[in-house]
This record gives C-alpha cells, sequence and structure tokens, in this order.
C-alpha cells in the first residue's frame, strides 16, 4: 500500500506479519472451535511487548503512536481476529484511565496492564444501557472513604478474566448522562461476580460476559477525574480506541480477500482457473478498492487523533474521523467476507476455510464500541455543527 509509513512502521509491520503468519495462523481455527481464551497467544504477545505497544513508555508500555498500533492489530487481524482483540481490548481497558487519571492512577495502573501482568476491561454496556449511556442503572455511592458499587454489565470483553476493570456507574441517577461516574475497580473485590459468559457467534476466543457487582467497596482514590464526568470519559475513550476497532475489521478484510484471491488461483472450472473469469475480476476489484479506500480513511484517522494526544478534550474533527473511520473499515470487512464467501461456493460455507470464520468475526466490528447507526448519528450531528460554524 502507498500510504507514507515511517522505516521503523514498516519494520514493525513487517515483524507483526511473520508472527502472525507463523504463529497465529496455525492457532486460528482452533481458538474458534473451542471458544477458549488463547492463553499462549497472550503469553506470545506479552514476550514480544505487543500487550502494550500504544502505552507510554514511560508506564511500561511501547511508547508507538496510534497508527503504529493500529497496524499491529490489522496485521494480527488479518489472520485471526480473536487475537487481535487481545490487544484492542487492553489498550482499551487502559484508556480512561490514560485520557482520564491523575499521575498517580496512572502509575498505579498502567504498569501492570502495559505489560500483561493484569488484563484489563472496560465495562460501560448493561442490558438496558447499550447506545443509551444515560440508562445506567449501576450505582455508585460514597460511603465515608469508599463507593459502593452495585448493578450488572453485559457483554464486557474480558469479563472474568480482567483484574483491573474501568466501571461506569452513576452518582447522581437524577442527572442522567452527567450523573455517570467512572472507577477503577479491582477485578478480584468482594462482592464481583461473573455471571453469564457468551456463546458468540464470532470473536469466539474473546471470553465476553456478564458481571454482577454485589455492593463492591471502590477506594475513593479510584474515582477517575470528578464525580459526574464518566460520560466525556466514556467518549473520549472511544474516540482514541475506536481506529482499533476498525483496524481490526481492516484486518479481517484483507485476510478474506487474500483467502479468496489463492483459492480462486486454483479452482478451476469450465477449463480455466476462477480468477479468469471476468465477473469474478469485477468482484476482486471492488473489494481491493474498498479496502484502500478504508485504510487510507483509517490511517487519517489515527494521524488526527494522535496529534490530539490522550489527554486533550475531545475535538469535533478526533470525533468525526474516529466514526469514520470505525463506520467505513466494519461496513468494509462485512461486505468484503460476504464477497469472499460467495467465491469460494459452497466451500466458503464450511469450516475447512477461514473465510466462513471471517464472515463470522467482522459482524462485531459493526457493533460493539458504538453501533454502526450511532457512528452514522455522531458523523451527522458532527457534519452539521461545522456547517454551522
Amino acid at each position: 500500500m502507498s500510504y507514507d509509513l515511517t522505516e521503523e512502521q514498516r519494520m514493525f509491520r513487517e515483524t507483526v506479519r511473520r508472527l502472525a503468519l507463523e504463529r497465529v495462523e496455525p492457532r486460528a481455527a482452533e481458538i474458534d472451535r473451542t471458544g477458549e481464551f488463547p492463553w499462549d497467544i497472550f503469553q506470545l504477545f506479552r514476550d514480544y511487548g505487543l500487550v502494550g505497544v500504544g502505552m507510554p513508555e514511560e508506564l511500561g508500555g511501547g511508547g508507538a503512536d496510534l497508527l503504529t498500533f493500529c497496524i499491529g492489530v490489522e496485521e494480527i487481524a488479518r489472520v485471526c481476529a480473536t487475537s487481535s482483540l487481545i490487544i484492542a481490548a487492553q489498550h482499551l481497558g487502559a484508556m480512561p484511565i490514560l485520557v482520564a487519571g491523575n499521575e498517580e492512577q496512572k502509575r498505579r495502573f498502567i504498569p501492570d496492564i502495559a505489560s500483561g501482568n493484569k488484563i484489563s476491561a472496560f465495562a460501560l454496556t448493561e442490558p438496558e444501557a447499550g447506545s443509551d449511556a444515560g440508562g445506567t442503572k449501576t450505582r455508585a455511592v460514597l460511603d465515608g472513604d469508599r463507593y459502593r458499587l452495585s448493578g450488572t454489565k453485559v457483554f464486557i470483553t474480558n469479563g472474568g478474566l480482567a483484574k483491573t476493570l474501568v466501571v461506569f456507574a452513576s452518582t447522581d441517577p437524577d442527572r442522567g448522562v452527567r450523573g455517570v461516574s467512572a472507577f477503577v475497580v479491582d477485578g478480584e473485590s468482594q462482592g464481583l461476580s461473573v455471571g453469564r459468559i457468551e456463546d458468540k457467534m464470532g470473536i469466539r476466543g474473546s471470553q465476553t460476559a456478564m458481571l454482577n457487582f454485589d455492593d463492591v467497596r471502590v477506594p475513593r482514590e479510584n474515582l477517575l477525574g470528578q464525580e459526574g464526568e464518566g460520560f466525556k470519559i466514556a467518549m473520549r475513550t472511544l474516540d482514541r480506541t475506536r481506529p482499533g476497532i476498525a483496524a481490526q475489521a481492516l484486518g479481517i478484510a484483507q485476510g478474506a480477500l487474500d483467502a479468496a484471491l489463492d483459492h480462486l488461483k486454483q479452482r478451476r472450472q469450465f477449463g480455466r482457473p476462477l480468477i479468469e473469469q471476468e465477473a469474478i475480476q469485477f468482484m476482486l476489484a471492488d473489494m481491493e478498492t474498498q479496502i484502500q479506500a478504508s485504510r487510507h480513511l483509517l490511517y487519517k484517522a489515527a494521524e488526527v487523533v494522535e496529534t490530539a494526544g490522550f489527554e486533550a478534550q475531545s475535538s469535533p474533527e478526533v470525533t468525526r474521523y474516529s466514526a469514520m473511520a470505525k463506520l467505513i473499515c466494519s461496513d468494509t470487512a462485512m461486505e468484503v467476507t460476504t464477497n469472499a464467501v460467495q467465491l469460494f461456493g459452497g466451500y466458503g460455507y464450511v469450516r475447512d476455510y477461514p473465510v466462513e470464520r471471517m464472515m463470522r468475526d467482522a459482524k462485531i466490528t459493526q457493533i460493539y464500541e458504538g453501533t454502526n447507526q450511532v457512528q452514522r448519528l455522531v458523523i451527522f450531528r458532527n457534519l452539521l455543527e461545522k456547517g454551522l460554524n
């Protein structure tokens, strides 16, 4: 691809690509089949410094910029979406602390997350509060020097595995989203229990769980920012992590195109390779065009978000580019993988070939970290405000 990467970024891409092909791809089908968290891949990423690659170097991370981080996620997702989520989810769990934590909180929590000593999680979604964060029912009541958290979170990536969680709870229900606050919670706290572990269509090796909070005690010093700032912290977090999900989607799409090309070069129909059929060539051309367009928008978004930095308030430009990248890359992933299955014919519908898995994995990228319907609303409102200024 022609995007202007630095020499260091190109070398990083090649290193991660080799690692993915040699060590991750041979495990991808089994991870999907068993639905078990791939601890061996997690350890592999720890050994190579990938778990915290996008976190600040002074806090034990790799110090990579957002574009480099996205390149890493993309290359891993080309062969295994579940494995790429190890890095993306760890980044998501750390981000609220990076964007809103004070220096003491960052130094207390981030090094263990960046090194992989502790798995992290981001706990926002509830049974009645998905896209509507103002519907948060989980309560946090201050009692002396501690908060007492009670409620239920659902669809939590790394739920039950995470030892450090950022949990969003209402400290003032009458204020709606302005009454939501963010807390860092110890995953081994008394009163915190794991409910249902979801049996999912895709990203099957990533554990997604319901978490129940029954009078969980959280030290007052674990409040991120001020009371009532939780919703802003969540939105600032997602502005900075949606490019990672876009990169995951892009990698899935690229992997599906790679697999389709290899298959069509070998498969013969009507006395010649399928790839010589003009109708098939048109489909492949469209898939490549969609992928390249998505990649360029993602890389531009990464540049915009990186320029803003961790601690700056989200700007309309950051929000818009982050949403657009997530939207186009995930829609591309769904269309490209669906077409790849079609190009495989009956073979694409069986689990002996990777495109069936890739199609299932692609779907979640249109849903989590903000559905694509929400992204379109965000982009439109941002566009409207831009036009009025």
